[in-house]
């Protein structure tokens, strides 16, 4: 395995992942254009789900994130374990920030609906699994600690999703004289979404690195075999966008007014987490690459999850539902964005040496998930 202390220096993002809004952007009217001249689509597509979970969005989440952690080289994740620091910083920017905030943001635009805020907090208490794996790669953050991260938040999110519920939906309410809302979503909702949704593409990208190098070797896992299954990453990234924008069409384009008062706070949310984490991960010395990884990680989603319970526990039309939607059609773009200004910062910050692979903080050889 080469070190990451001879990783060649790399551009900021491949050809194709500069133009990644654009496609984001051409996917999203692909989606529409499809609700809009297929009628009943929207319906055909939410009847293909096992339980709450969508079969379609499911293939495009696995096929997203089975490139990315092939390529986690989880021999190092004892090394990455070994920051305590950095796993306290991401449980609590995660567990306690993260929901507070979000709770305080539905209140403040959202008092007078009462459904879209419950949906907000509902996302703001589902956190990172399938598209942090993406900003992650693309920001040059570091993989393996993104990965163990991803796992010790999902681990902890099994246990305290329906706890967190609960006090985020009627106790803290009520304590502070407002309205509640009922919520109650067992545990094994939760772990049924974590283990499809991060559990399938966790062993099949393990199996795949330990399989690939025992039989080929290193070099041509890392030079060939990794390069040719990156492109895969980009396409389930599409087509996920693809089927969100189709599935919610109608409802996008009949109540634009509430789709924007639901982006706005969602807008705020993911700005304010991504950039708190940042100082945060600046000021405990984490280096750019762990700083990255700790500012994406707090500022996604589990937006596979919010979705689900939304639907589950409040019905496919419900606006409960409708904001759970929304929330991944404000983050996909925002987060891409905010690729583009972890490298500004990073560089500012902490230097071109960091931020283009070259050692200090465990940067890892850079390969984008375009495979470019």
């Amino acid at each position: 395995m080469p070190s990451a202390r001879h990783a060649p220096p790399a551009a900021a993002l491949s050809t194709v992942d500069r133009f990644l809004p654009l496609w984001i952007g051409v996917a999203m009217l692909a989606g529409l254009a499809l609700a809009a001249l297929i009628p009943g689509l929207d319906d055909a597509l939410d009847a293909l789900r096992v339980g709450t979970v969508s079969l379609p969005i499911a293939l495009g989440l696995l096929l997203m994130m089975y490139p990315v952690l092939a390529k986690v080289r989880y021999e190092e994740l004892g090394r990455v374990a070994g920051r305590r620091g950095l796993m306290v910083a991401s449980l609590v920017l995660n567990w306690i920030v993260g929901p507070l905030l979000m709770f305080a943001l539905a209140w403040l635009f959202l008092a007078d609906q009462p459904e879209y805020r419950t949906g907000l907090i509902i996302v703001g208490l589902a956190r990172c699994i399938a598209m942090v794996l993406i900003w992650s790669d693309l920001a040059r953050a570091d993989n393996e600690a993104t990965a163990l991260l991803v796992a010790v938040n999902s681990l902890f999110q099994i246990v305290a999703y329906s706890l967190l519920g609960a006090f985020y939906l009627n106790l803290l309410p009520g304590w502070l004289g407002l309205d509640t809302q009922g919520f109650e979503v067992s545990l094994w909702e939760v772990a049924r979404t974590v283990l499809i949704f991060l559990g399938i593409p966790l062993v099949a990208g393990y199996l795949t690195r330990q399989q690939g190098i025992r039989r080929r070797g290193v070099q041509w896992y890392t030079e060939v075999f990794l390069p040719r299954i990156a492109p895969i990453a980009l396409y389930g990234l599409l087509f996920t966008i693809v089927l969100l924008f189709a599935l919610q069409g109608d409802a996008i384009t009949a109540q634009p007014l509430d789709v924007a008062r639901i982006a706005l706070p969602l807008l705020v949310y993911f700005l304010a987490m991504f950039l708190v984490s940042f100082a945060v991960g600046r000021a405990m010395n984490l280096g750019y690459a762990r700083t990255s990884t700790l500012a994406f990680t707090a500022a996604s989603n589990n937006f596979e999850l919010a979705i689900a319970v939304a639907i589950g526990v409040f019905g496919a039309t419900s606006g409960q539902a409708l904001a759970g939607v929304v929330g991944p059609l404000i983050e996909v773009p925002v987060l891409v964005g905010l690729v583009y200004v972890a490298l500004w910062l990073g560089r500012r910050w902490f230097g071109d040496r960091e931020v283009d692979g070259h050692p200090v903080a465990a940067v890892r050889p850079v390969e984008t998930p375009s495979g470019a």
